[in-house]
This record gives C-alpha cells, structure tokens and sequence, in this order.
C-alpha cells in the first residue's frame, strides 16, 4: 500500500491567541507540527509528506523535522482546502493518482502510532476511504439562540471527525476541486459521492484550538516523554 501524507500548516491559529502561530507552540520539546509529523512517520507505510506553509514562513527553517528528505515543503493558501490542495499537487509529482493520502491536522500532536495503523489497516482491507472520528458519548443540545435548550439531539448516529482522513489521490484532488468551501476532506468527498468509512479514533487525538486544549495536549505528551 503506498501511503503518503499532507499536513496543511499555514494559519495562524488566531482562535488560540497565541503569540506565534499555534502549530510553533513548544510542549515537551517539541512543537505542535513536529509532533504532527512525527505521529505520521511513526507508520513505515508512510513514505513521505508534504507540509504545506504560510508565504515567508521563517520559523519553519529552524525545525529540523522539515530538513528531513521525506519532508516535501510547499506553499499553502490562505484557506485549509487551498493548502491541501497544494500538498496534493506536490504530491502528485511523486506518487500515482491510485496512491493513498494522509490529511492530518497540524495541531493534532496527540495521534498514536495505534490508531493511525487502524486507520490504515481498515482502508487497505475495505478498498475505500476513511476517516478516524470518535463517537459522540456526551447527551447533545440544540440551541437556536445560544442561551436556551430547543431540543435533545438523538447522538446514536452522531460522530466526531478526526484526523487523519485517508483518501487516494486523485480522487481527493478532484474532490477538492469542485467542492468549493469544505471544513475537512471527508466532506469533499462526500459530496463527490464517494463511500467515506469510520474507524473509532480515541478521545486524546483532538485538536488544540483553545488555550484548555493545549493545557490538556501538554499533559498528555508530557506523560508520553515520561513512559
């Protein structure tokens, strides 16, 4: 199975406040991209990955982890679906369209080597794509005025999305292209009319947007070192 890797990280977090962009901050020596990175290569299947950066990105020279002949940097757009894109179309320089594709968030640095070969497993025997993504266990809300309850939503069929999302190549690339606005891939190619799978990923591979969630990734990662 040729398997390759996108990382789309050329925002700047802003949600986060943070004084630099969230995939920079540092937690147990390393950054949130380095961890990101390292949470895909910990699979030998993945051959290479394209990181997709901001225009002028000078932090980006300083790490290590993109000096490494597998890492492919390109330049990402100002929306997560353009840098996508563009790490798909770097891509495609060097792997074939039927080839596999990695998208994974670059501020989720808690991914284990466990669920990301699951993912793997599960879309090398299905034959089609699929996405990590986490039950939703909590009783779910609707709100129409974000201060009162409107109605009990029934969460039997609800997920969580999650990254990584592993589609092939080309199938991705033309998904992508007649999608318009998308929040992840797996909607592009939903909306293509492509079958997308589920694999239960764990609660500890979330995305850090909010200053809680770093505190959380802290610990976590820390543990991690630690062990």
């Amino acid at each position: 199975m040729n398997c390759w890797g996108v990382i789309p990280a050329a925002g700047i977090g802003s949600r986060l406040g943070a004084a630099v962009p969230k995939q920079y901050l540092e937690i147990a020596g390393r950054t949130l991209l380095e961890h990101s990175l390292r949470a895909l290569f910990a699979d030998a299947r993945v051959k290479g990955v394209a990181v997709a950066l901001r225009a002028g990105d000078e932090r980006a020279a300083a790490l290590a982890c993109l000096q490494d002949p597998r890492v492919l940097r390109v330049e990402g757009g100002a929306e997560r679906a353009d840098s996508v894109a563009a790490g798909l179309a770097a891509l495609g320089e060097r792997a074939a369209e039927d080839d596999w594709v990695l998208v994974h968030d670059a501020a989720r640095p808690c991914l284990d080597a466990k669920s990301l070969g699951a993912l793997i497993d599960a879309v090398a025997a299905g034959g089609s794509g699929a996405i990590l993504a986490q039950p939703v266990s909590d009783t779910v809300k609707r709100s129409d005025d974000g201060n009162t309850v409107a109605a009990t939503v029934d969460r039997r069929s609800l997920w969580l999305a999650q990254t990584p999302q592993l589609f092939r190549l080309g199938e991705l690339t033309r998904a992508l292209a007649g999608a318009g606005a998308v929040t992840d891939e797996a909607s592009a190619m939903e909306a293509a009319g492509h079958p997308v799978g589920l694999v239960p990923g764990p609660r500890t591979n979330f995305k850090v947007t909010t200053a809680d969630d770093l505190l959380l990734a802290r610990c976590l990662l820390a543990a991690g070192e630690n062990s």
